[in-house]
């Protein structure tokens, strides 16, 4: 069964503060601002990581400088890329990791 929208924009949001959250442990000096649910992650090299909802298709876009990707809600195993099934979290970090050129592993609740 599908989400309703208002449990969505709830789902992101928790999601988008624990990523803020997980951000402010780092020691490096990414930045970011969110509004509305969207994030943008902001590297010391200026490169740019996009997290937004869309409302629309019930889904969850990350946008990278490797590309695009749109996860799906799953109950059990959380958001899914739509395409690999591979988690969020771990593409996630391996765009962070590529776009700051050293290890970045965010942990999420």
């Amino acid at each position: 069964m599908a989400m309703a929208e208002t449990e969505f924009k709830e789902v992101i949001e928790e999601l988008i503060i624990q990523i803020e959250d997980a951000l402010e442990e780092l020691d490096n000096n990414i930045d970011y601002e969110s509004s509305d649910g969207m994030l943008t992650i902001i590297m010391e090299n200026k490169s740019q990581l996009i997290i937004n909802r869309q409302s629309a298709a019930l889904q969850l876009w990350l946008a990278a400088k490797s590309g695009g990707f749109h996860f799906d809600y799953d109950d059990e195993k959380g958001w899914q890329d739509d395409r690999s099934g591979e988690a969020f979290i771990d593409i996630l970090n391996r765009c962070l990791t590529e776009q700051a050129n050293e290890k970045i592993e965010l942990e999420l609740e």
